[in-house]
């Protein structure tokens, strides 16, 4: 059934970050209690038994450790980092990095991948942000049990262990066009005299259809061989407004022709339920959710650990595809319809080796939904803006220079001129800034609403994009008009900041 997305924002309980072992890294008794869950025993148990391993790390730190403090690398434009070359036996238990980079969707732009005991097909194969559970290029904080992104979604840590018998090679990949100026970086992990015989190798998948192939259930993973499946980040940008999460989640186990685990939607398969909204746990959540509007992005994850699905010799996990549809004339057609988005994924498994190759990887831009060149910054059009009161200027912000509005009081207007060189369809997208002394807004490009009044209130600085519905423009000069309608209460003032406009043709 169409499930209600008018509910409210739910709070967010925050996981700490305990140090030690996989098991013991987040998940206490009170935390477990916090998240209304169950205590499963005391994850410290056996911390005080005399351990049979040696500590070990490979990091960005100066090799020059007693006097210098030059410690991360940088990647050029193509340029592949190892961020570990280890010898096995042993085990990785956490992984952590943190990016200095200047170019837009960096996170989808830099490739991890992991290899095993000298395979030449890595088992691990991720955009650097979707392995750590949130999608688009974009960095977003939250806490879950393996996986913690923290400042500001800059600062990426993973405890899933990844055990190795002979060697280990972690690898990081710039596929951008701008270097990445710093990558810091530690790989713990502990030396072993003997690996468990059962111990089976972590693989991680990163799949994409932009869009999704209608008459297609999207294929999260193919897998070939014996393992145990143990999570998945879902991502998607919406193409249509409304609701697009009626999908059900099928499992085909060891080469069933029907699924034996059948769901019952999308947001029931990620734990949720009458749709999502911001939030995050130790097993479950959504840490990005923009809306149900054209252009919005969401991330959401699932970890199967007290849940994993073992398999023999395959599985393969596929996701419809489903939500509201609409009739030409905009009116809901149905609200149970195959509907065609942007997907991307990551499949999370252990498994014994040898592992299935994976299909190639889309390369650099294509696997973000916009190509960062064809942004115009907000600079571009200060000379050309116009505003009944209050300066505009060039102001230079953490994600570039922009135009800045600064009015004194309500019911004011500026105005933006847009050059379309040549004309078509096209699906504007505007960059624009939240902060803690902005206004409330409404946006018109050539006098016609592109949505609501828009509260660009917030405590921190922080951009984000708003796409609309693909639309015919005519070569020449277009007029972008943005009305200060008032502020929120807590806003100090009713200022307005146009990082960037796109205009990509469909």
């Amino acid at each position: 059934m169409l499930k209600n997305l008018m509910l409210r924002f739910r709070p967010v309980v925050v996981l700490p970050r305990l140090a030690g072992s996989f098991l013991a890294c987040a998940l206490t008794i009170l935390a477990t209690a916090a998240f209304g869950q169950q205590p499963t025993g005391n994850p410290l148990k056996g911390l005080e038994e005399l351990k049979d391993f040696r500590a070990r790390r490979s990091s960005s730190s100066d090799p020059n450790w007693r006097n210098g403090n030059a410690d991360a690398r940088p990647i050029a434009p193509g340029a592949t980092l190892v961020i570990a070359d280890l010898k096995g036996p042993g085990e990785i238990s956490h992984l952590w990095n943190t990016v200095a980079s200047s170019e837009r969707g960096y996170s989808r732009l830099l490739v991890l991948r992991m290899y095993w005991d000298g395979e030449q097909n890595p088992s691990v194969e991720c955009p650097l942000g979707d392995f750590f559970a949130i999608g688009h290029g974009l960095d977003v904080p939250f806490d879950s049990l393996p996986v913690r992104v923290t400042s500001d979604g800059r600062g990426r840590n993973c405890y899933w262990p990844m055990p190795f018998r002979k060697s280990a090679r972690l690898t990081v990949t710039n596929e951008g066009r701008k270097p990445v100026d710093a990558f810091y970086y530690y790989v713990d992990w502990r030396q072993l005299p003997r690996l468990n015989k059962n111990a089976a190798y972590f693989h991680a998948q990163y799949r994409q259809e932009f869009p999704t192939v209608m008459g297609r259930n999207y294929v999260l993973a193919d897998i070939v061989g014996r393992g145990h499946y143990v999570g998945t980040v879902l991502s998607w940008r919406q193409l249509t407004p409304s609701w697009p999460g009626e999908g059900d989640d099928f499992w085909f186990i060891d080469g069933e022709t029907e699924p034996s685990l059948r769901g019952t939607g999308t947001e029931d398969y990620f734990c949720d339920g009458w749709g999502f909204r911001k939030q995050a746990g130790p097993y479950y959540g959504a840490p990005l959710m923009e809306g149900n509007e054209t252009g919005n992005r969401t991330s959401v994850y699932r970890w199967h650990i007290p849940d994993p699905v073992p398999f023999q010799k395959s599985l393969r996990l596929e996701f419809e595809h489903k939500g509201v549809t609409f009739n030409p004339d905009g009116s809901v057609k149905s609200g149970f319809e195959e509907r065609s988005d942007d997907f991307s994924s990551v499949a999370y498994w252990y498994q014994v080796e040898p592992h299935k190759p994976f299909p190639p990887l889309p390369r650099g831009f294509a696997r973000l939904n916009y190509d960062p060149s064809q942004i115009v910054y907000g600079e571009k059009f200060v000379a050309n803006a116009t505003a009944t009161e209050g300066r505009v200027e060039r102001q230079v912000v953490g994600s570039g220079p922009q135009l800045l509005w600064v009015p004194s009081r309500s019911d004011q207007v500026l105005t933006v001129n847009l050059e379309v060189p040549e004309g078509g369809n096209y699906e504007p997208t505007l960059i624009l800034t939240h902060s803690w002394d902005y206004g409330i807004y409404q946006l018109e490009l050539d006098g016609k609403p592109l949505s609501g009044p828009i509260d660009f209130y917030g405590p921190t600085v922080t951009d984000q994009d708003y796409t609309y519905p693909a639309r015919n423009l005519e070569a020449g000069r277009h007029t972008l008009t943005i009305h200060n309608v008032g502020k929120n209460t807590q806003s100090k003032g009713y200022l307005f900041g146009l990082l960037g406009v796109l205009l990509q043709k469909r």
